[in-house]
């Protein structure tokens, strides 16, 4: 099963919620610090109370780099415990001079074998091209991002009065061939959201910013629905990780994913 049939198995069963494995030492219940890798313990139990609902998970690469060699052994060991069916996202956000991006493409997609890849498409297609030679991976591009400072480049205004972000989309379905490529879409732009979906065409979207960043699930799951489409991804971290800061937290993630699900069902149901 490659990484686009993972998506969608997920999605036809009534599972878009990607948790995202943002995990800060300085966040996590007090009485796993005391182990020899807490974050590892921290995501062993989260990946445990929330495998069963989640349609994927997205490990941040910075929360791991951070701690250098023990920060990259907790992430190795954390997607060993993934289960192989369930998609396995990289936010690395790489994108560099062709070289490079090959080296970086090795390392994520095949020596860690991550399923997807989050990639920078501003230095253009020679950036990307090492991530999406291969098939079977999926590989999310930045379009339009849930920070603020998306208004500073991915929604300038050009001189066809098309935005950025709109360019980029476009430029991805040139460089779809393969069925490989998806757009990274920030789910706090729920206008732009619902006024550019049909330029997405058949690209699978992954929605970071619900929740501690401010974006609507309503809204996101309203403008899907009204296209009757589906191949998406809303991502949560802080939302579910750290719905408790307690010895309950695993359960507590866990009954938040199936509250998240249940409201997503509820939705396009309604």
């Amino acid at each position: 099963m490659n990484a686009l049939q993972k998506l969608r198995e997920k999605n036809i069963s009534g599972k878009f919620i990607c948790v995202g494995l943002d995990s800060d030492e300085d966040k996590i219940p007090p009485h796993l610090k005391d182990n020899d890798d807490p974050i590892f313990e921290f995501n062993k139990a989260i990946i445990k109370e929330t495998k069963e609902y989640a349609a994927a998970y997205k490990l941040n690469f910075a929360f791991y780099e951070k701690n250098n060699l023990k920060g990259m052994e907790s992430l190795i060991k954390t997607i060993s415990i993934i289960p192989r069916d369930i998609l396995l996202i990289a936010d690395a956000k790489r994108g560099d001079i062709g070289n490079t991006s090959m080296m970086y493409a090795k390392a994520i997609l095949e020596d860690l074998n991550f399923d997807s890849i989050t990639v920078n498409p501003y230095m253009g297609r020679d950036s990307i091209s090492p991530f999406i030679e291969n098939p079977d991976k999926l590989i999310f591009i930045l379009a339009l991002t849930s920070n603020p400072g998306a208004a500073d480049f991915e929604k300038l205004r050009l001189e066809d009065g098309t935005y950025v972000f709109q360019k980029v989309i476009e430029q991805v379905k040139r460089w779809n061939i393969s069925d490989n490529c998806g757009i990274v879409f920030g789910a706090t732009k729920s206008l732009e959201l619902s006024e550019n979906i049909d330029l997405f065409g058949s690209l699978p979207v992954l929605l970071p910013g619900i929740g501690a960043q401010g974006g609507s699930l309503e809204d996101v799951v309203f403008t899907f629905k009204q296209k009757k489409r589906k191949d998406f991804l809303i991502n949560v971290s802080r939302g579910i990780i750290y719905k408790s800061s307690n010895k309950d937290f695993a359960k507590a993630a866990g009954e938040e994913i199936i509250r998240l699900n249940n409201e997503i069902k509820y939705l396009f149901n309604d």
